[in-house]
């Protein structure tokens, strides 16, 4: 299942959600395929203690050791700095970036920062995180070296309503729906990938690759618990009904570890297992890419007045 995978000795990842679910299933396989260390971003240290305990049991301690939790909540985004910072200090290297993390098919809700917090989760904290980590990125693509991100999308990119134009923060705002508030987040993620290919890989970092994936319908808490927030009856059908199609956590991470470890293009949509798919006519609009970003670039910089956050990777280029 992870054939192309390579031998990871030596190189550092960091994963976002990395304790359950389809990060589950990516940090299990990073630290199978021999990587130096996993910084796992996770809100619980319970899901984490459980992960390492699993991974212990599965590919001994010294894999579990290899493992270092950092609590992160992707809505705070000061916090998500931080966390970059943290791991800037820690570390010299950086060959991955998953941003898997994120909030699944579930009600509207605005975060402290007054903003939808599907947007915040799903994609404005990535952004955060992936601009304070791409200097550290580069550095190690500079010695020759691939470095590659990830962003976990979806097919449900193509809830989003078409009269999506991604121009104000009150538009973010409006309460469209639930399948629609999570397919226009996974929209933002598979943008900012095309975003940043034009922006970094095409602009002097060839060695810098950013994809999105579509991991299939896969088995995890989002599926199986969260879906009856939205859908008190209804998401009986997807927890029970539809439960023996899915797919098992590793999976659900084939898809983004092919974009994780192994492809040498950038600015794709990636399908499971492995193929390029072009999303909707949405998904292909670099004037909506380039409308998101200066949006997010503006959004997050009114939020976080001085926070000093790198303009690369937001919406503006240093």
């Amino acid at each position: 299942m992870f054939d192309q995978v390579p031998d990871l000795t030596g190189k550092v990842a960091v994963v976002t959600g990395g304790s359950e679910g389809i990060g589950y299933g990516c940090t299990h396989t990073l630290l199978e395929h021999n990587i130096g260390k996993v910084y796992v971003l996770s809100i619980s240290e319970d899901a984490v203690k459980g992960a390492k305990e699993a991974i212990a049991k599965e590919l001994g301690q010294a894999a579990a050791d290899r493992t270092q939790w950092i609590q992160c909540d992707l809505s705070d985004w000061k916090r998500v700095k931080e966390v970059a910072e943290e791991i800037t200090k820690d570390s010299d290297r950086l060959d991955i970036l998953i941003n898997n993390a994120g909030r699944g098919i579930m009600t509207y809700q605005l975060t402290e920062y007054g903003v939808d917090r599907h947007m915040a989760v799903n994609h404005i904290g990535p952004v955060v995180l992936t601009s304070c980590l791409l200097p550290l990125m580069k550095r190690t693509a500079e010695e020759g070296d691939f470095v590659r991100i990830s962003n976990q999308a979806s097919n449900v990119h193509q809830a989003t309503p078409n009269d999506t134009e991604f121009e104000s923060l009150e538009e973010l705002n409006r309460d469209i729906g639930p399948n629609a508030q999570y397919g226009r987040s996974k929209l933002a993620a598979i943008l900012y990938a095309r975003y940043l290919a034009r922006k970094v890989t095409n602009a002097g970092h060839p060695n810098v690759l950013i994809n999105a994936t579509h991991p299939g319908f896969v088995s995890t808490k989002m599926s199986k618990e969260d879906i009856f927030e939205p859908f008190p009856l209804g998401g009986y059908a997807m927890a029970v009904g539809i439960e023996p199609f899915k797919k098992d956590q590793f999976q659900g991470a084939v898809s983004t570890m092919f974009a994780a470890t192994y492809t040498r293009e950038s600015g794709q949509y990636i399908c499971p297992p492995a193929v390029p798919e072009p999303g909707n006519k949405q998904a292909q609009d670099d004037a909506l890419a380039d409308r998101l970003m200066d949006l997010t670039w503006k959004v997050v910089m009114d939020k976080m007045k001085n926070e000093g956050i790198e303009q690369e990777g937001l919406g503006r280029q240093a």
